[in-house]
């Protein structure tokens, strides 16, 4: 496994990082698609041996369950300083008012919420999920300051939004002399670029690490364009992130990989590590093999005319994944 510094901080983390969306209880109002405790938990341990130390969750994910089961393979397979938890606030946990956002009563409400069900005193990571209309810049950034002096969280970071969103909030920390966020998890992947436009040179500019969600495109960069999966069937919010224009792109991936005699994967995020805005791009697994592909696209090089083959179909895209 490769390490490599989460943006100017002299935090270490894996250069893939394991996804935990896809770990969590369906019976618990989670996705249908997510496996639960006992077929989560081998794949876990699988990453953490291969040298993965860092991790993403968050509380939404299958209300909460994610993070419990997270919590407690980290306790069993590892030590807790020995490994790079992240998380994240904003969606709804429960019906009625601060049930949702990132007010200053929501925040600290879901931090605490989130280190018992992880079962650690401290997130190295905590994330706000989105940005949130309704709540001041300076509400948000002083609560998570907070949380941060109250040793809950190492560091802060977000998730997709405008990059001019992204910039005032560092602004308004910078005015106050409170925490900066430190990482962006934001939509890219070889069907996704918009990112390219200003979040990505901004985050290379300003030394924030870029830690992308759905790097295959929620898989369909590892498949068939056609082909139907329990995920694609049911992840309505996936469905509104890609368009019919971009099977182009997906067999040009089909192309290189045969090529190169690589599964399909590995090309897919070997283009990524080639990007030097990306640092550590979160991979969603629900079969060793997933983890498998991962890791060795490591050690999968493109040449440029390979990489100008990947990106020459790409066509714009209405902005997606920001709600």
């Amino acid at each position: 496994m490769e390490y490599v510094k989460l943006g100017t901080t002299g935090l270490e983390v894996s250069a893939i990082t394991l996804g935990c969306m896809s770990f969590g209880e369906p019976s618990a109002g989670g996705h249908q698609w997510a496996l639960g405790e006992e077929a989560s938990r081998p794949l876990i341990r699988q990453a953490l041996e291969a040298g993965i130390n860092f991790l993403d969750t968050a509380n939404v994910y299958s209300a909460g369950t994610s993070e419990e089961i997270v919590g407690r393979a980290i306790r069993e397979f590892t030590t807790r300083d020995q490994v790079v938890l992240a998380t994240k606030v904003f969606n709804r946990m429960r019906p009625g008012p601060n049930g949702a956002g990132l007010s200053r009563a929501a925040i600290m409400m879901e931090i605490d919420n989130s280190l018992r069900r992880l079962g650690t005193d401290y997130v190295d990571l905590y994330q706000i999920h989105r940005f949130d209309y309704s709540t001041p810049i300076e509400e948000t950034m002083e609560a998570l300051h907070d949380v941060v002096k109250a040793g809950k969280a190492r560091y802060i970071g977000a998730s997709s939004m405008y990059a001019w969103q992204f910039m005032k909030a560092q602004a308004v920390a910078d005015l106050n002399g409170w925490t900066r966020f430190v990482s962006m998890q934001n939509h890219y992947n070889l069907i996704y670029r918009e990112e390219e436009r200003e979040m990505l040179p901004l985050c290379l500019e300003e030394g924030i690490g870029v830690i992308p969600w759905s790097p295959l495109a929620r898989g369909r960069l590892t498949r068939d364009w056609d082909e139907k999966t329990a995920r694609t069937e049911t992840d309505e919010f996936g469905k509104t992130l890609y368009q019919p224009d971009d099977r182009v792109v997906v067999e040009r991936v089909a192309e290189v990989a045969q090529q190169l005699g690589v599964p399909r994967a590995q090309v897919a995020l070997a283009w990524l590590h080639r990007n030097p805005a990306v640092t550590s791009p979160i991979v969603g697994v629900t079969k060793p093999q997933h983890l498998t592909d991962a890791i060795a696209s490591l050690e999968v090089t493109l040449t440029d005319e390979q990489a100008a083959y990947l990106e020459e179909p790409y066509r714009p895209h209405e902005v997606a994944g920001f709600e």
